[in-house]
């Protein structure tokens, strides 16, 4: 029995120790927990979010300012010209004169095999000093070298006239091609087809820049849109929490059954939904306006709540459709780009049409040489030395400088290959895909004054628009007034002041829409005719 009572006895003492166990890592857990919470909270109120920060006024001439300064895809794009410019001048470095030189000195030691050896070995030192330059001439293709030659050699053998001997020459040649390379080669190709890529760039550069303002001013008219459409909604809001609070004082007093407390309760709810929603879409497009105008998370416009103080104007302007379309076909970078591509086609048409051409080549060659040193004279042919005359280089200088021994040469080298040769095939591939590109820049005239006529007719649409929902909104705002002067009088009921309300609402932000289409429609048009720049103050300086 007792030992029944200590092993019951150590039971329970054993299950408090686990119980408190348990409650301690409980409460150690719960401490865990409330930490990483607090961090994250923590980490959340120090990122920055967007709308977080101060409330800013926003022109849309600032916009589209700080797009151009700000925008990260005009960032890149403009790196994109100077990349040409960098591999034009490494092309173009194929003309840059090379210079060169080598100095060399050896030794020879070789066994007589002759009498005229003058010993059972000549032993022979031979000191060099050359140098020269050359160069790709860019017109005619041709290039040109010139080299400068000096050695001196002494040998042990008896019967040299020089010893040491100092040799010196000049010479200069000059290749010409006359048929195949002379208009153009392969270098030459690829530099015409770079800097007509450079102007691609910069065209590039300008369609990039048109797009963004375009972007800029669309994202600008939808934020003001949806700015307003929030007021909207909150005055729709407003009218509907007011006719809940006149149906429960109507209630009150007997004259008004209480369903129409209900009925109105429920419609409010629902323009709370819509005010929701219209929140959610002022967000939206606040983001997309940002993303176009600043360059980071650290920029202080994405933490801002920004607010369009510009309004559209509503004066209609008469369009020129003609002088659209001419603006259209001289502005249009598309139109720029395909006609510089037709121009690469041409450049390498033209190459193509060079390497059929035979390869004819004139090359001319001068050269000038002169000899010095120690000069010995013998009686007769291995005889005795009867005369020792000094000398040195400098005598080689004279005979050089003094054109005493000029060589000369001319000479056509012809080459032609014979049959239906790769550069045939080539050439009539080249023509095909010309002409291809010519089709594609008429079919791209033709989109072009398609997209021209299209958004004129979009503007003049819209403006018809405008006028019928402004007249819409003023029928509506009479016919809410109305109904509530009959609600008020008790002629009608609580379901037609509500059905008044919801198109008040409506026609409203009918109003609102035909007049931020108006702005997308009046910007499509400054964009399909690449005016866009130029209503908006900005040039681009080449």
């Amino acid at each position: 029995m007792r030992s029944a009572r200590y092993c019951c006895l150590s039971t329970l003492v054993t299950l408090a120790l686990v119980n408190v166990n348990v409650d301690a890592q409980s409460q150690r857990s719960d401490v865990s927990i409330a930490g990483l919470i607090e961090q994250a909270t923590a980490r959340l109120s120090i990122a920055q979010t967007p709308g977080s920060g101060p409330s800013l006024d926003l022109t849309l001439d600032d916009a589209i300012a700080r797009a151009l300064e700000r925008n990260l895809d005009l960032a890149v794009q403009r790196l994109n010209p100077q990349v040409f410019d960098f591999s034009l001048a490494q092309q173009l470095s194929f003309y840059r004169p090379t210079v060169n030189s080598s100095l060399s000195n050896n030794s020879r030691t070789n066994p007589s095999s002759t009498q005229l050896d003058g010993g059972e070995a000549v032993v022979s030192d031979t000191a060099t000093v050359n140098g020269g330059i050359s160069q790709a001439v860019q017109w005619g293709g041709g290039n040109y070298q010139v080299n400068f030659n000096n050695n001196r050699s002494a040998s042990t053998n008896f019967f040299s006239s020089f010893n040491p001997s100092y040799r010196s020459s000049m010479q200069a040649s000059y290749t010409q091609p006359l048929l195949r390379g002379f208009k153009i080669d392969n270098t030459r190709q690829q530099i015409q087809v770079t800097r007509i890529n450079r102007d691609i760039a910069d065209i590039d550069l300008r369609q990039t820049i048109t797009n963004t303002v375009s972007s800029v001013r669309n994202a600008y008219w939808d934020l003001l849109y949806a700015t307003q459409t929030l007021a909207v909604q909150q005055q729709s809001l407003d009218l509907a929490e007011e006719l809940v609070r006149d149906n429960e004082a109507r209630v009150e007093i007997g004259t008004l059954a209480p369903i129409d407390i209900v009925q109105a309760q429920s419609e409010a709810a629902s323009r709370r939904q819509a005010l929701a929603q219209a929140e959610q879409s002022l967000a939206t497009a606040e983001l997309v306006l940002k993303e176009l105008i600043v360059n980071g998370t650290d920029d202080p416009f994405w933490t801002a709540n920004l607010t369009p103080v510009d309004q559209p104007t509503l004066d209609p302007q008469p369009i020129d459709l003609e002088a659209a379309l001419r603006a259209a076909l001289d502005e249009r970078t598309d139109l720029a780009r395909s006609r510089r591509q037709l121009d690469i086609n041409e450049v390498n048409l033209l190459a193509m049409r060079n390497n059929t051409l035979p390869a004819v080549d004139l090359v001319g060659t001068y050269q000038l040489q002169g000899q010095g040193g120690t000069r010995y004279v013998r009686t007769g042919l291995g005889g005795a030395v009867t005369t020792k005359i000094p000398g040195g280089i400098t005598d080689a200088f004279d005979q050089l400088f003094d054109a005493a021994f000029p060589v000369w040469s001319v000479q056509v080298n012809v080459s032609y290959p014979l049959g239906q040769s790769a550069a045939d095939a080539a050439l009539a591939r080249a023509r095909l895909q010309t002409q291809q590109v010519q089709a594609q820049l008429r079919q791209l005239e033709l989109r072009v004054a398609t997209e021209v006529t299209n958004a004129v007719v979009q503007v003049q649409a819209i403006e018809r628009r405008i006028d019928a929902a402004i007249a819409a909104r003023e029928l509506s705002e009479e016919q809410l007034g109305a109904e509530q002067s009959r609600f008020d009088a008790g002629l009608t009921t609580n379901f037609f002041v509500v059905q008044a309300q919801r198109d008040l609402a409506t026609a409203q932000d009918t109003e609102l829409r035909a007049i931020l289409d108006q702005q997308k429609a009046l910007v499509e048009l400054d964009r399909v005719q690449r005016t866009s720049l130029s209503n908006a103050g900005i040039s681009i300086v080449q």
